[in-house]
């Protein structure tokens, strides 16, 4: 009990680093987290009145209850009436909010709920597994489906349960690429073309070698290649051989990540970054070009360009801050960062497994023009003009068109289609993000010279200990 209660008391602190990837207008990486902190309730109407009742829906942001309204829009004779039951992830209110409904149970309970990647594991391998009901047993053929659609791998990974079914599916694909400035790139590089941007940094290499010759070449002229540590954790993090717990639920470092200590000490120390938190001020001000030094770029998935750095350009068309500044290029490492997972409650009445099939179906696996996935690549499901974004499914993704003003009129997907095959989603737990941010705190203070590089790792394995009764596995 210690671990899990001191877990969601942890993760009630990080509630804005929880609340990436999400997606759409509400998935602002713990923007709308900040402002809305409420529980909310919201019903959605069939033009039948749908007289079969009620499927209750449970998620984080207003993103899902949207894109739901959007079905039962085009679907006037879908039987059910559906309830959405929003509760921010505001201090971890969330995890806890839907393990009661869960746990209660009766015709109140979740038939339908969301999970973020920070916290999926929980649902689907972890505390909670019990209680996903396997996408076989609504009636879908895996196989065939996830085949067809061609579903990111390490999504399915994610989603699958400890007997090896899957339990949950996501909509959006969150593959990281790096995302840079066209402008700095031709000053010290003398091009702005992706490939040769990527051959530049390392892009596929597997390896930060010739990022960090990258660096050099940038520091020299007085620019930062990223903004700060944080914007090279998710590639470290998330490119790893090993998670944190061991087989037998004992903490671990993995190399690369403990090589994440010699990395953020050296932005510090070499004059690679600008020394900023993610999610700061300072962090969005490297987006507009308004920081100590201009700033390179950032590594993230396609969200982090639609949600955060157009969001922080300074500008909304080409010539206002950096608005059409941008560009995308491979990663030196495959990684992915955040994302949401769909997935159906197996104490739901049977009644309502065809409905909630037929929802699930639509956001995560259909592929025609009229499927979620489609409608949410091409920036078309409030109608022409939206944003666009990757999407789990390759099938989509092919078929659709990524270019953007944004980034100079290039397609996004040419790299974000990539990005999301190389993901690894086999090394996350349950308390990563609890980990994570003890991990984090840690590396901070010995890249500001606080600490010594075992006197870090030292207190770093204590206070996971103390907070989450994990030991050390050495």
């Amino acid at each position: 009990m210690k671990r899990k209660a001191l877990a969601l008391m942890l993760a009630a602190a990080m509630a804005c680093s929880m609340f990436v990837g999400c997606g759409g207008k509400s998935g602002d990486s713990g923007k709308t987290a900040k402002k809305d902190d409420t529980k909310k309730s919201q019903t959605v109407t069939p033009k039948n009145g749908g007289k079969k009742g009620t499927i209750n829906l449970w998620a984080f942001t207003d993103e899902v209850p949207g894109m739901i309204a959007k079905y039962i829009e085009a679907h006037p004779d879908f039987p059910y009436k559906v309830t959405s039951t929003i509760v921010a992830t505001t201090d971890g209110a969330y995890q806890p909010a839907l393990d009661a409904a869960l746990q209660a149970g009766g015709k109140d309970a979740p038939d339908m709920y969301c999970a973020e990647s920070a916290f999926v594991l929980k649902y689907t391998k972890g505390d909670m597994e019990k209680f996903a009901m396997p996408y076989e047993d609504l009636g879908i053929d895996v196989d065939k489906a996830t085949k067809d659609a061609d579903i990111a791998q390490y999504t399915m990974d994610i989603g699958t349960n400890t007997d090896g079914k899957l339990d949950a599916l996501g909509y959006q694909a969150t593959g990281g690429a790096f995302i840079y400035r066209r402008s700095i790139a031709k000053d010290v590089f003398g091009t702005d073309d992706p490939a040769e941007i990527s051959k530049i940094i390392g892009g596929g290499s597997g390896n930060f070698d010739k990022f960090w010759e990258a660096a050099d070449k940038l520091a020299a002229k007085g620019d930062a290649i990223v903004s700060g540590d944080g914007d090279v954790w998710h590639a470290v993090e998330n490119s790893s051989d090993k998670g944190w717990l061991t087989d037998d639920g004992k903490l671990q470092i993995d190399p690369k990540r403990e090589a994440f200590l010699d990395i953020s000490k050296d932005l510090t120390d070499k004059g690679y970054s600008n020394g900023t938190q993610d999610w700061q001020d300072a962090w969005f001000a490297d987006m507009k070009g308004e920081g100590s030094k201009p700033v390179f770029g950032f590594f993230g998935p396609a969200w982090l360009i639609n949600y955060t750095i157009a969001a922080n350009c300074g500008g909304k068309k080409p010539g206002e801050g950096t608005y059409g500044d941008w560009a995308v290029c491979d990663s030196p490492v495959g990684f992915f960062w955040g994302g949401t997972w769909i997935l159906a409650n197996s104490q739901m009445a049977k009644d309502k497994k065809d409905s909630v099939k037929d929802l699930i179906s639509w956001i995560t696996l259909e592929t025609d023009e009229n499927s979620l996935q489609y409608k949410w690549a091409n920036g078309t499901l409030n109608g022409e003009g939206g944003t666009k974004d990757a999407v789990a499914s390759g099938t989509v993704m092919g078929k659709s068109d990524g270019s953007m003003d944004f980034l100079g009129g290039q397609n996004m997907f040419d790299y974000f289609v990539p990005a999301n095959k190389y993901a690894n989603g086999k090394n996350l737990t349950q308390y990563d993000e609890s980990i994570n941010q003890i991990w984090r705190d840690q590396v901070r203070s010995y890249a500001a010279g606080e600490k010594s590089r075992d006197e870090a790792i030292k207190a770093f394995k204590q206070t996971v200990n103390d907070n989450l009764g994990i030991e050390s596995a050495d």
